[in-house]
């Protein structure tokens, strides 16, 4: 199985025990807090959410994504940054960001992102997929827990900090719905994966499909 397949059944279990893991072992820019939810045909963006540009864009791009995904690391480093200067900056698109895990670590990174500063989470997300080969697993790293231990600290965390965000399972729960939701409602089977206005859009992983598809989105409205 390549490393961005996902399958539905898996995915939630290994999200339930991301707190538990330990035994065993740019996006940069404002994030806007939401005074509402923003509703389409399709999909519904919440508080809870994390965003960047304008919630009132006439097009909304969900992206499902892996802190531990190659090709999700590919995106954010080529084709995310003209993404944003070109149609996130710009107003035209809001872009919401959602964590959808392969394996418990992605559960884990994304609770140690939530326990920064709100501001600083597309920083330190950003930062994960940055510098997987030091605590991805996959890459061969044996230490995951030590190889994200070093990523917080070096945005502030203490150890102390660190083992009580991840011991935390109050987010769990909530990692688990956007996961199950992402698959059963748009048929995700693989990261990362792109909605735009509530609908899977397959094959836009690279800017210029990507764009492209913006623009014909664009064009409707």
């Amino acid at each position: 199985m390549s490393r961005n397949t996902i399958i539905a059944t898996v995915v939630i279990a290994l999200v339930a025990v991301g707190g538990l893991a330990w035994h065993l072992t740019s996006k940069d820019g404002a994030t806007p807090a939401l005074a509402a939810d923003v509703k389409g045909a399709n999909f519904v963006v919440t508080p809870d959410d994390m965003t960047m540009g304008n919630p009132k864009a006439k097009v909304v791009l969900i992206e499902y994504a892996a802190p531990r995904c190659p090709h999700c690391a590919h995106f954010a480093e080529e084709t995310f940054p003209p993404l944003k200067k070109n149609y996130i900056d710009t107003g035209k698109v809001f872009y919401v960001f959602r964590v959808l895990p392969l394996a418990a670590a992605d559960g884990v990174a994304e609770k140690l992102a939530r326990c920064q500063p709100r501001d600083k989470y597309f920083p330190f997300m950003d930062n994960l997929f940055r510098t997987q080969r030091e605590w991805d697993d996959m890459y061969g790293v044996t230490d995951v827990r030590g190889g994200l231990l070093k990523q917080a600290k070096a945005f502030g965390m203490t150890e102390a900090q660190f083992e009580a965000c991840i011991a935390d399972t109050k987010r769990d729960a909530i990692i688990n719905k956007v996961a199950q939701d992402g698959v059963e409602r748009y048929g995700i089977s693989s990261t990362p994966s792109l909605v735009i206005n509530g609908k899977l859009a397959p094959d836009t992983a690279e800017y210029g499909p990507l764009s492209a598809a913006l623009d014909a989105e664009l064009a409707k409205k």
